[in-house]
């Protein structure tokens, strides 16, 4: 009896560390060809097991399927023919797309790779075949530049950009763009199955290997003073597709020691780094530790983490101003017109999603809905599906969205990204049970199980979340629903109309453990409440919130005259005819925020906040439906 329990404890140990990641822990494992050795608490679903049902998420997944649906492929390919000499027609020039892809900018070729992504993750998300076929046309459009520029190089630009960056010369961020290509790639062959996308993966790092492996630790220093974004990890996971060691080794050559190694020793070195640049590269060090089990890499993904989110982040749940970091703690000297970058969010979430797998905890969640709702939700125009750049927390600007033809700046891209997979977070799960982590309207079909579960809610207008077991035989599971840290009024549990014992506080899991049937129905009721959330380095600068909501002061247009809010630079509109008589002050006279602030009839999240002085009145809605006019969401409380 102790031989076959302790048999089956190791099968069970083994099963951990197969059931390795293709992007997170428990996806896509059959496509892994290595056995990693960090250790995990839980696993993602794939993004095919999870479809969203009627709600704002979906709503935002058609705005992006529409956009995606709207990119002309051979416009996005006409750059990279020119650069590989197939396709010389000089009128054709013309049709290239402007901003950050025409032929006089250095990153051209980047919105490809996000399209490449995009389509792969709508694919996975919808299952509609239109997003498989599209990307199935790129990849042999590619592929066709990749043979003309021969030895597996593939870009929009020529390869000495590349060199201009090993010399260290003036480039923009050759391997960034790299990263997006290979990325789109990889991610054709996991969710599309498109092999070919994978041979030309492989033939463009077969290229970077021969390229960089001559080179010294000295010049390769200098060649990452230049951005390069997350290619080491699609390195690593290249790797992890193939078990070819080469590509862990160039994984490896994209480590910069100058900045990783002082967060590994517990050092606060953010300030004054481009935000963007770093967080991929942390992404890269969390998938490294979970192939290699390196400590110090898991150190330094956990430290970073925490330095962003306590230390940097503001209440929309991104960080930055004018894209970089600044000191810690000093959030109200911070607040302009150019503050929190949408790619860096995109990012954040990325690292917070490995982070849960190493250990399911309930603050990285409430971190991923504070960041979900409050920045990528709200920075996606409802009438086009464009993205914004940056989330502006100078009081009394707007919004200001990319344009179909001449903007394509990163953060476009990396929106798109993340409106094609926004049920990549709503459920995990371990050998015992499911973690809802999201309440988002969606059903998720667990094969190994034989489970079906619908969710069904109008969160975060409602408080109320109702889940029904629609498939199930009879197994003894642990559902685990995510008690948020800002649900300080409790919160109910019925199933099958009996009321359930919460025996947790607020920032943890509430277990259901019981042998589930099909009928099976839980209702979560989560009351929420007013709350501030103040700046870290001043307690009378505040954003208002309603349980995860942020609430946004609607301002009007006054002043907001087209091509506003849409813009090619975006920079535009920095300090663009704001009117004198918005103001960021407001009187409270010491009250709490139940004085001055009142929830107006019905269930929508509409609000009114009171100048207890001059009792001037001024509209407070969520900031995720805040669109075309001005706003404020940083208060000065006098």
């Amino acid at each position: 009896m102790k031989f076959s329990i302790l048999f089956l404890l190791c099968l069970l140990c083994l099963a951990l560390r197969a059931n390795s990641q293709s992007f997170y822990q428990g996806q896509s494992d059959q496509l892994i060809k290595v056995e990693t050795k960090g250790e995990y608490r839980a696993s993602a679903f794939s993004l095919t097991k999870v479809r969203l049902l009627d709600s704002e998420f979906k709503r935002h997944e058609e705005l992006a399927g529409k956009w995606l649906r709207g990119m002309d492929n051979d416009r996005l390919l006409l750059s990279f023919r020119i650069t590989a000499g197939i396709h010389t027609v000089l009128n054709e020039r013309s049709k290239i797309y402007q901003g950050w892809e025409s032929l006089q900018c250095e990153l051209r070729g980047h919105t490809l790779g996000h399209v490449l992504s995009s389509l792969a993750l709508m694919y996975a998300s919808t299952g509609d075949a239109y997003y498989s076929q599209k990307g199935d046309s790129l990849v042999r459009g590619l592929a066709e530049v990749q043979g003309a520029l021969k030895r597996g190089y593939i870009s929009a630009f020529p390869e000495r950009f590349v060199d201009r960056a090993i010399k260290g010369e003036k480039v923009w961020a050759p391997w960034y763009t790299l990263h997006k290509i290979e990325a789109g790639l990889l991610e054709q062959y996991i969710y599309c199955n498109n092999r070919q996308a994978l041979d030309m993966a492989i033939k463009f790092a077969e290229w970077a290997y021969n390229k960089l492996k001559p080179l010294r630790k000295e010049q390769l220093a200098v060649m990452l003073k230049s951005e390069y974004g997350g290619i080491g990890e699609a390195f690593y996971i290249l790797y992890e597709l193939t078990g070819d060691i080469r590509f862990q080794q160039l994984a490896g050559m994209f480590y910069r020691s100058e900045i990783l190694d002082p967060l590994a020793s517990g050092i606060d070195n953010l300030k004054g780094n481009h935000a963007n640049t770093y967080i991929p590269i942390v992404i890269t060090e969390a998938r490294g530790h979970e192939i290699s089990g390196e400590k110090k890499k898991e150190i330094l993904s956990r430290f970073f983490w925490d330095r962003v989110v306590e230390h940097h982040t503001f209440a929309t749940g991104g960080n930055s101003d004018k894209e970089f970091f600044f000191s810690p703690d000093a959030l109200s000297k911070n607040m302009g017109p150019r503050s929190i970058e949408c790619c860096n969010v995109y990012n954040m979430l990325k690292l917070t999603t490995h982070l849960f797998t190493w250990n399911p905890d309930v603050r990285l969640a409430d971190y991923y809905e504070q960041a979900l709702y409050n920045q990528i939700l709200a920075a996606q125009d409802p009438r086009t599906g464009a993205n914004c750049y940056y989330m502006s927390l100078k009081p009394g600007l707007f919004k200001v969205y990319g344009t179909r033809e001449k903007s394509f700046w990163c953060c476009m891209g990396t929106g798109l990204e993340s409106n094609a997979k926004l049920a990549e977070a709503i459920y995990f799960r371990d050998n015992k049970g499911i973690y809802v982590n999201l309440f988002i309207p969606s059903e998720l079909t667990w094969d190994d199980k034989s489970l079906v579960l619908r969710q069904e809610t109008n969160y975060p207008e409602s408080e109320k979340v109702r889940i029904t077991i629609v498939q199930a035989t009879g197994i003894f599971l642990d559902i685990r629903l995510r008690y948020p840290s800002w649900a300080v009024d409790g919160c109910s549990v019925e199933v099958n109309g009996k009321k359930q014992k919460v025996k947790v506080k607020p920032g943890n899991y509430i277990s259901l453990s019981r042998q589930w049937k099909a009928g099976d129905v839980i209702e979560y009721s989560l009351p929420m409440r007013l709350r501030l959330s103040p700046a870290n380095d001043d307690p009378h600068v505040a954003a208002v919130c309603y349980g995860p909501t942020l609430l946004a002061g609607a301002m009007g247009t006054e002043g907001l005259k087209l091509p506003a809010p849409y813009a090619v630079n975006q920079w535009a509109y920095q300090n663009y005819n704001v009117p004198l008589s918005i103001s960021d002050t407001i009187h409270v006279s010491g009250k709490s925020v139940e004085h001055w602030v009142k929830k107006l009839s019905g269930e929508s999240l509409n609000f009114e906040i009171t100048d207890l002085l001059t009792n001037n009145k001024t509209s407070l809605i969520p900031f995720y439906k805040l669109h075309h006019q001005r706003y404020i969401l940083y208060w000065k409380l006098k």
